[in-house]
Formats: structure tokens, C-alpha cells, sequence
């Protein structure tokens, strides 16, 4: 912590339970003013519940929050906003649809109460906090056309026209590359220098490792221990978070390269204008191979392309050997492609549906009576067989998928798709947003579906998650194939570099 400093915030001994739920248990957490925490736990230990207490969103049923020495029973949004309190949620409340100089203003704006808008004091204040965080961005372009890195930088500056005291971060990493990940650090740090504090909650441990001065860990809705970030390591941290040693050891037969002489799937020349540019490679039985790129790479477009939701411009793909036609999703399951999407909650679930039905919802056809009424004997066979296939941890198969941890959601969406029983597997982000004990498991049942012969695709941002766990990797840039690698020839700073580098 800063030297001599003062507490900003100090939330003592809160709890807060729902119903049949402990929420928090006498949780206890402190800030001092320019210091940058990081609060971490798995998915359900509390996070978002302690985030929204002190937000003032939501009220603890007992304990005391005292900001800048005042002692709070119940604290309401606007007075957590008026003593310097500024959240800035995963989603980013931005408004898409106005330009990055009224999303910046718009609070300072309607707090004066004006009844004329001045548009020169709108670009005013907005143009003094980019500057203050070195960015330089232009304010007349409208917030739905800029990279989610800048809707960051732009939630930040709305945050500071608020005289921001303490800005909470939720997962700000989670879809922005590492260059702007540094800048964002950057931004943190010069507002460490400025007296600004920052509550930094992310699942990417090496990140937490990275910013942070202090480390507050709760499991289960209690409080487990705050450390000193030097004092920690990933392993300690992983083991604080989830109470068991988790391993990132890589798989068995990773040393072996596995080149049969047919494989399961050939793409050849794949083209996409605007998408991506003669994109060849083959994927064999057994075999997990890692695409790797920043955003905007192409990345995504290719993996939809593969399973018929991007029709690409020219190329060829093959499945065992024979020219694959894929115009339509249906297409690609029927010659055994499946495709996890990278956001599970509007792309690869119901969400306010059961377990049971978004589990047997890509196979409803073989679960039909002779009278093509859905046989609900077979149904449920088929949705349990899968849930303790993969350890989905609910009360019932009857429970809705939002009401479940993103683990457990994670593994619904992968039952969903090995229920069409395919050949080939593409998982786009398949830990994106996940504790880390939820992520190990995740790449414990890739690692078994490759074992079992089949091929697997994992599209990811996150080095080590690739290295870890696939044979080769594939590196895009700007929609062009730019290197092909085993990945047991090539180092996490290599691969850094590789990713770094400028196209010529």
C-alpha cells in the first residue's frame, strides 16, 4: 500500500443472503487511498455481491461500510457516487449510439442540471479527461464504432469527470488484447499517482499478479485472506481462490506429433474478403490445435465460416478426406462439426431454460416417440448422461442455465454440442470469463475428447491456455495465416513477439 496513506474505504464484517443462499458471510475489505487491489474468487464465491454493496445497489442484511471516515448502516448509489465511488461493470453502460465526447459528459452534464446543452462544454470537459489518461481518440466518432479497449479508456474518463476517488473495475481484460491491456495498466498506474484508488476484479491470475499491491480472496461468500501481491504466486493464489492445488501441466501425449495419413479436416486456401485471406491447414484424429491471434484477426470469421454462419468467398474444406459443402450450421453438425461459441450467454444457450433442455436441444430429433412427440424418458436419460459425463454441478436437471456459475454454464454449452456426437470440436474462448478452477476443468475434458480421437480447435487470446493444451498453434494476423507452430518448440515471450510484430 502507499506509504502513510490513508483508508478510503473499509467494509466490515458485511454479510448478505438471498434466498436459501449465503451470499457474503462477514466479509471484510479496505482500500487506501492510490492503491491498486485486485479482488478475486471463483464464480459464486461473492464477487459481484460485495461489488454492488459497495456500489450502494445492493443493501447487506448486517456490517458497516465506512468511506473517507464515514460510517455508512445503509448505503444508498448516490451517496457511494458522491463520496468518489465509480463501478464500471463488465458491460460498460455506454451509450453506443452517442459519441465518445457525450458518453464522457453525459454524467457531469445532467448532475449541472443544464437546460441548454452547450456543445463546446461538452467536447471541453471530455477532451480535458482523454488527455489526462495520454489517449488521444476522436470525439465526434460514436461509441458503437470503437474497439471495446477504447470503450474502457471512455468508461474511465466518464468515471473521472465524477471526481473519482475509487474506480472498481469487473473483468476489464476480458475482450481486449495485451497491448491494450499494457495501456489500460498504464492508465491505472498514473491514476496510483494522481491519489486515485482502483479495485481490479479479473479471473486472468497473471494479470492480478501483475497490477496489483494487495490481494483481498474470498471462496464461498467469506473472506479467506489479504495479501501483499508479492508474497503470492499463481499457484498460491489458485490454491487460496479454490481450496485444492490446480495444475497447468500440459497432457500426455503432447510430445508426440500426430500426423495419421488421413485428416479429419483440410482447409485449403479459405477466403473471406474483409474476414480473412488464404487461410490452409489440417486438423488430425486426436489432435488439439490452437488459433491464436487479437481481435479483429479474423479469428472468429474463420470459425464461423467452418461451421456455416459466414459463408467464405473462395477455398475448399474437407472432412475425412471428401469436399465438405457447409452452407448452414445444419450442414456442418451433419458431417460431424461442432462449434462452441465464444459468448455462451446469447450465442450458445437458452439461457432462462432448463439444463435439461439446453443440453438435449441439438439432438431433439432422436428423441422423438414414433408419434414425433419427444419421448421425456429418453430426453432426461440423455440430459443426465451428460451432466455427470462432464460434473455440471446444479440441484436438478430442471434448473435454468442463468441461475448457474460461467463453469457451469461453460460445460452445458460443450454437453450441448458432444450430444450431436462429433468428429471435430471448434471452442471459440472456451474459458473466457471462467475461475480458474472451472478453466482447469475445461481443459481437463478437452484434453479427454482429443484422447478419444477426436480433433479440436481451440481459438483463444490467452497464450498460456494455448501452449498448455494444443499440439500446434496457428497464429492470424489482419486475416492472413501468418505462422504455423508445434507448440512445444515455442516459448511464451516468442510467441509475444511473434504476435507483436508488424506485418510487412
Amino acid at each position: 500500500m502507499p506509504e502513510n496513506s490513508e483508508k478510503f474505504l473499509e467494509v466490515k464484517n458485511v454479510s448478505k443472503s438471498y434466498v436459501g443462499v449465503q451470499a457474503l458471510d462477514k466479509v471484510s475489505l479496505s482500500i487506501h487511498k492510490g492503491e491498486i487491489d485486485c479482488l478475486v474468487g471463483e464464480n459464486g464465491s461473492g464477487k459481484s455481491t460485495l461489488i454492488k454493496i459497495i456500489a450502494g445497489v445492493v443493501q447487506p442484511d448486517e456490517g458497516e461500510i465506512i468511506i473517507n471516515g464515514k460510517s455508512f448502516k445503509k448505503l444508498h448509489a448516490i451517496d457511494s457516487i458522491r463520496e468518489g465511488i465509480q463501478v464500471i461493470y463488465q458491460d460498460l453502460s455506454l451509450f453506443p449510439n452517442m459519441t465518445i465526447a457525450e458518453n464522457i459528459s453525459l454524467n457531469q452534464m445532467v448532475e449541472r442540471k443544464r437546460k441548454i446543452i452547450s456543445w463546446h462544454e461538452i467536447n471541453d470537459i471530455a477532451e480535458k479527461e482523454i488527455s489526462r489518461i495520454n489517449k488521444e481518440l476522436n470525439l465526434e466518432e460514436k461509441v458503437e464504432n470503437i474497439s471495446i479497449a477504447n470503450k474502457q479508456l471512455v468508461a474511465i474518463c466518464r468515471a473521472l469527470t465524477q471526481d473519482a476517488k475509487l474506480i472498481i473495475m469487473d473483468e476489464p481484460t476480458t475482450a481486449i488484447a495485451k497491448k491494450e491491456i499494457d495501456f489500460l495498466f498504464s492508465v491505472i498506474t498514473d491514476l496510483k499517482k494522481r491519489g486515485i484508488s482502483t479495485l481490479f476484479v479479473s479471473h486472468k491470475l497473471s494479470e492480478v499478479l501483475k497490477i496489483s499491491e494487495k490481494v483481498t480472496v474470498i471462496r464461498d461468500g467469506k473472506l479467506v485472506g489479504v495479501y501483499n501481491t508479492k508474497d503470492l504466486n499463481h499457484d498460491k493464489l489458485s490454491f487460496y481462490m479454490s481450496g485444492r492445488k490446480i495444475t497447468n501441466s500440459a497432457f500426455n501425449y503432447q510430445k508426440e506429433k500426430l500426423e495419421p495419413k488421413k485428416p479429419l479436416l483440410e482447409v485449403k486456401d479459405l477466403s473471406k474478403k474483409g474476414n480473412f485471406q488464404d487461410i490452409s491447414f489440417k486438423v488430425y484424429s486426436g489432435e488439439i490445435i490452437g488459433i491464436t491471434g487479437i481481435l479483429g484477426s479474423g479469428r472468429t470469421e474463420l470459425a464461423l465460416a467452418l461451421f456455416g454462419l459466414n459463408k467464405p468467398d473462395s477455398g475448399n474444406i474437407y472432412i475425412d478426406g471428401k469436399l465438405a459443402n457447409i452452407k448452414y450450421p445444419k450442414d456442418a453438425i451433419d458431417l460431424g462439426l461442432s462449434y462452441l461459441p465464444e459468448d455462451r450467454l446469447n450465442q450458445g444457450l437458452f439461457i432462462k431454460k432448463s439444463i435439461g433442455n439446453n443440453i438435449v436441444v441439438t439432438v431433439l430429433k432422436s428423441l422423438l416417440s414414433r408419434f414425433n412427440l419427444i419421448n421425456n424418458n429418453n430426453k432426461y436419460k440423455s440430459a443426465k448422461e451428460w451432466t455427470e459425463e462432464l460434473n455440471v454441478l446444479a440441484p436438478s436437471l430442471d434448473t435454468s442455465a442463468q441461475s448457474l456459475s460461467g463453469g457451469n454454464q461453460q460445460r452445458i454449452v460443450i454437453a450441448k454440442w458432444l450430444a450431436t456426437n462429433p468428429k471435430i470440436f471448434i471452442l471459440d474462448g472456451p474459458t473466457v470469463g471462467i475461475d480458474v478452477a472451472s478453466k482447469s476443468n475445461i481443459h481437463h475434458i478437452i484434453r479427454n475428447l482429443a484422447n478419444r480421437g477426436m480433433g479440436v480447435i481451440i481459438i483463444s487470446d490467452e497464450i498460456q491456455e494455448i501452449l498448455n493444451n494444443c499440439n500446434r498453434l496457428i497464429v492470424i494476423k489482419e486475416g492472413r495465416m501468418v505462422k504455423e507452430m508445434d507448440t512445444n518448440e515455442v516459448s511464451e515471450d516468442k510467441l509475444l513477439e511473434i504476435l507483436s510484430r508488424k506485418i510487412v
